[in-house]
């Protein structure tokens, strides 16, 4: 299956927009003060379920990220 240049794209600056947002969303989680992530010291259900999500995040950005890449480099080599 051949990516068009545009959709190549695309994926690679969705892979990289997953990977900036979160890393912004764990540090900020990790710096609670409200009381939602972590209960005297302690993480929370709530920091759990939000750290499950991101990594699950990075690994489907990276993913889509890789395939964007892979898809930009097969172009190149056609050219």
């Amino acid at each position: 299956m051949k990516l068009s240049r545009p959709v190549s794209w695309f994926l690679l600056a969705f892979g990289v927009w997953s990977w900036v947002i979160w890393v912004t969303f764990v540090k900020n989680l990790v710096k609670d003060g409200s009381g939602l992530a972590f209960d005297d010291g302690h993480p929370t259900a709530y920091f759990w379920v939000h750290l499950l999500l991101a990594v699950v995040s990075f690994v489907l950005g990276t993913v889509v990220g890789v395939i964007g890449l892979r898809g930009l480099r097969a172009l190149r080599r056609t050219s």
